[in-house]
């Protein structure tokens, strides 16, 4: 239904804006690659439980097995990696900062599909919105300059990880665009999980972390990925993929808003700038704003 669209909008940009207020409680006490396991784990046994529910038992592991080796290779570039590069990058910088970073995904699937989609055209106007976007980006990883050269690197690895969701969007596209979204999702969390937890075993913390962290890997799993994603897939099928990606142009102030209040965070002008290059960008990019065109005037019907 069309009046649910708007609530369930704000609803998803708040969970999913939270989760990098969810990821620096996280890593006050965990390395990245434990955080990121735990949300996984989380996330895995959410899915796949839904997926279980759906398909019985036998049937939801074959079908996750039977996605082989573009599964796990979804697993990492969509999953594992950027999972890991967001939590790395929140080390050196702030959560709201990061969310903008990670808003620029958009502009990298518009330039790699020049490249890989050969249905895409670019024209001058998307162009710019593209060029725009990456300026947006470059100004953000000049926002924290207080940071150092460790702070360029952490906003270059949450860039990176937008750059990995990319090229994960455009590999699911081509390779699994006919497999339930559903299972294309806990096929990605189960292989990301795989990937990442050795990781996540060999840096696991020699004390029981508190509460706050605990509670906040839980939350990362539960709603920033499974229903999260789950909220996602029904906008799309609901709404269409064009009126549920503008969930994009919402993460950065929702995160913004939760650093500034629950974690003590500037917001700076600088980032204000790079997000407003970015967020134009995007839509100029994904071709959401088209230019105006001139028409002929077309004469009224005599009545």
């Amino acid at each position: 239904m069309t009046s649910r669209y708007v609530p369930v909008l704000i609803t998803l940009a708040l969970i999913w804006g939270s989760s990098f207020m969810f990821i620096e409680f996280a890593i006050d006490e965990l390395s990245p690659a434990a955080t990121m396991s735990g949300r996984l784990i989380v996330a895995t046994l959410a899915l796949g439980t839904i997926l279980v529910a759906r398909r019985g038992w036998s049937q939801a592991i074959r079908s996750v097995r039977n996605f082989g080796f573009a599964g796990f290779v979804l697993g990492v570039i969509s999953t594992a990696l950027p999972f890991w590069l967001i939590g790395w990058g929140q080390t050196h910088i702030d959560s709201g900062i990061a969310a903008i970073g990670n808003a620029a995904m958009p502009i990298f699937v518009a330039l790699l599909a020049i490249r890989f989609a050969r249905h895409e055209r670019v024209n001058g106007f998307r162009g710019f919105g593209i060029a725009l976007g990456i300026v947006g980006v470059a100004v953000l990883v000049g926002v924290n300059p207080e940071g150092g050269l460790w702070g360029v690197i952490g906003t270059l690895a949450v860039v990176g990880a937008a750059v990995s969701y990319a090229v994960g969007a455009l590999y699911s596209q081509h390779k699994l665009g006919d497999s339930s979204a559903l299972l294309v999702s806990t096929a990605s969390v189960f292989w990301g999980t795989v990937v990442i937890l050795p990781f996540g075993i060999a840096q696991a913390p020699s004390d029981v972390p508190g509460w706050k962290a605990l509670a906040s890997v839980a939350a990362l799993g539960l709603l920033g990925t499974a229903i999260g994603l789950l909220m996602y897939l029904s906008m799309l099928e609901t709404h269409g993929s064009s009126r549920a990606s503008l969930v994009v142009y919402l993460l950065p102030p929702t995160a913004l808003f939760y650093g500034a209040v629950f974690l003590d965070e500037p917001i700076r002008l600088t980032a204000i700038a790079g997000l407003v290059l970015i967020l134009v960008g995007v839509a100029i990019g994904s071709g959401l704003v088209r230019p105006l065109r001139r028409q002929t005037p077309i004469p009224a019907p005599i009545r």
